[in-house]
């Protein structure tokens, strides 16, 4: 699964990466966590937005707001047939953007966390499913990040990973015309193609109220 994240550059270098039109206000942050804000892309035609959503589905078909943010993660293999996510991968794609994210190994003695990010520290884009929630008071827009096989070098850490997508593909996962749910799926695997490496941190990243350049210090084994 994916359940922690970083995203430490300004908006104007995302706005810059994603070629985006517009973009909300974002400060560095180097522990994301479920029920948090998310820095997201969505796609009008070829426009691209940026968009801050809540990380945890809120289905718009649910009675209440789900404050547990318990839907943090959609499997790729089921992605098409859960009902909280089948309508979402043919009309409500999203790029959730990320610079690195957070594993646990299991380990004699406990949990080691592991970031995995791309050697050069640049950014990346997990593939998403967003949602809007209106029974509120106040509307609710939320996502969740699609999770596949771990690729070689992460699944030493864990079995499974974020779908990390190509550049390349970024406009065909956000094409709002395109409902070809068949072809959507074959982006959802392991990537291989990203310069990803991973870096053993301190435990300090474990607790989310925890913030800051301490998160992603690496430390020896």
């Amino acid at each position: 699964m994916c359940g922690r994240f970083t995203l430490r550059a300004p908006a104007s270098r995302i706005v810059e990466v994603f070629q985006l039109d517009a973009a909300p206000d974002w400060s560095p942050r180097y522990n994301i966590a479920p029920t948090q804000q998310v820095f997201a892309v969505r796609a009008d035609g070829t426009t691209r937005h940026g968009v801050l959503l809540r990380w945890g589905l809120v289905p718009s078909w649910a009675d209440q707001l789900d404050k547990s943010g318990r839907m943090i993660n959609a499997r790729a293999e089921t992605v098409a047939v859960k009902p909280a996510f089948r309508r979402l991968i043919a009309r409500r794609r999203c790029l959730v953007v990320a610079d690195g994210y957070y594993e646990w190994q299991k380990r004699d003695g406990g949990k080691q966390p592991y970031w995995i990010h791309r050697s050069d520290d640049g950014l990346f884009a997990f593939a998403g499913l967003w949602d809007r929630w209106e029974k509120g008071d106040e509307p609710v827009e939320s996502c969740t990040i699609i999770t596949t096989d771990a690729n070689r070098l992460t699944r030493s850490i864990h079995d499974r990973m974020p779908v990390i997508l190509e550049p390349e593909h970024y406009q065909r996962w956000l094409d709002p015309a395109n409902h070809d749910v068949s072809s959507l799926q074959q982006l959802l695997v392991p990537n291989e193609q990203q310069p990803l490496r991973a870096d053993p941190v301190s435990t300090y990243v474990n607790q989310v109220r925890n913030e800051g350049p301490r998160c992603i210090e690496a430390v020896a084994l």
